[in-house]
């Protein structure tokens, strides 16, 4: 079983408020109300385009961009291209099974991934696809080890897969064949999502939801090391969910990652040893200076962290529990949404918050997109949106 992060705030606020049926003092998780902010620049709209979203479903749906072009994908099945510049539509592709009889949405989740050749989703429904970048013409499609909630990764000649099952599978990305297959542990209860592998030195490294993180030879998926950065602990099932959601960030022979009611660690890449450790929470995946790391917790608390040792630097806490996206940087300012669509600018150096506008009242789960000097944002309800600091 999954949890989704909104399900998760949700499941705790009603634990912690029932303390009171039993004669015990109540206690309630307050949601911060959106700081106010007097912009110290202005925000431009570039453009808007749009996909067919879903907002009473949680996904992480969000764009990615290839030589001047956009690519974002709907829950229900659509694909579409969107060209940077002017956000035209350059080709869309509906890949839903629905017809005059039957309406099948594609169910797909995780995000979009792209290379010089093709376009790939995958989807709940366990089919994994690969369009031609060019032209928006099916490729191939075919069936994974289970549902994908993490965007498929390219690399060389291979698209790799890790499902919520637990599978890591190889595919040649030319023709969707499976070339290899492994699996992982996966715990009865877990949180709604999982980690997208990056590839590095010729390994595909990832978080699974046990509190590890591994590293599995690309070429045909054999295990090099695991590394536990997590460990269950508490008295309720939700204090001993430990998953590794995040996408790993990989600089030289050091990987950093974090695990949900876990720590932040730096991994020397060639073993998997711990080479610093600090106790911090998080499903989110990392914005990343030259040294620093910028992390949202899971209580929604923005911190900047030192790459080296892990001291914290600063933090913000004028957030918490709202909900907010995996942070990036674009320029110097540190940028991320929340759910109720607010997008935030804040100060790299002190984590101030510099600037704010709200894109769409549906809300934004995704990771913004930064292109240089645009930032492409993707919201629940499907509408994606280019803005540039002025």
């Amino acid at each position: 079983m999954k949890l989704s992060k909104y399900l998760l705030t949700t499941m705790i606020m009603l634990s912690l408020a029932g303390c009171s049926l039993f004669g015990g003092e109540e206690e309630v998780i307050q949601v911060a109300p959106t700081p106010k902010v007097d912009n110290q620049f202005p925000i431009q709209k570039i453009w808007s385009n749009s996909t067919s979203g879903n907002v009473a479903i949680y996904s992480l749906l969000g764009p990615i961009n290839y030589d001047n072009a956009v690519y974002a994908a709907s829950r229900s099945g659509q694909v579409k291209a969107i060209d940077l510049s002017t956000g035209g539509t350059l080709w869309n592709v509906d890949l839903s099974n629905s017809s005059l009889f039957r309406s099948q949405t594609g169910l797909f989740s995780g995000g979009v991934s792209v290379d010089d050749k093709y376009v790939y989703v995958a989807s709940e429904r366990a089919v994994a696809y690969a369009i031609d970048r060019m032209n928006g013409k099916l490729v191939w499609e075919k069936p994974v080890k289970g549902e994908v909630l993490a965007r498929p990764v390219p690399t060389e000649d291979k698209v790799i897969i890790h499902t919520a099952n637990g599978y890591l599978q190889g595919l040649n990305r030319d023709t969707g064949e499976a070339l290899w297959d492994t699996a992982l542990e996966v715990p009865a209860l877990s949180l709604r999502g999982n980690s997208t592998p990056v590839v590095a030195h010729g390994a595909a490294i990832l978080g699974d939801d046990n509190g590890h993180v591994n590293a599995f030879f690309v070429k045909d998926g054999q295990p090099i090391w695991q590394q536990r950065i997590s460990q269950p602990s508490g008295s309720t099932e939700i204090a001993k969910l430990n998953d590794v959601d995040m996408t790993p960030v990989i600089e030289g022979n050091v990987a950093y990652v974090i695990g949900y009611n876990g720590n932040i660690a730096a991994l020397d890449l060639s073993n998997g040893q711990i080479v610093w450790r600090k106790e911090l929470g998080s499903t989110h995946s990392f914005a990343v200076s030259n040294d620093k790391l910028f992390v949202v917790d899971q209580d929604d608390n923005v911190l900047s962290v030192a790459k080296k040792g892990g001291a914290i630097l600063w933090k913000n806490a004028d957030f918490l529990h709202r909900q907010l996206t995996d942070p990036v940087i674009y320029q110097n300012y540190i940028v991320f949404g929340d759910f109720e669509g607010y997008l935030y600018w804040l100060n790299s150096e002190n984590g101030t918050v510099v600037a704010k506008t709200q894109v769409s009242s549906s809300g934004l789960i995704s990771k913004p997109l930064v292109v240089g000097n645009r930032l492409i944002v993707q919201a629940k309800n499907g509408d994606i949106y280019a803005f540039t600091k002025e």
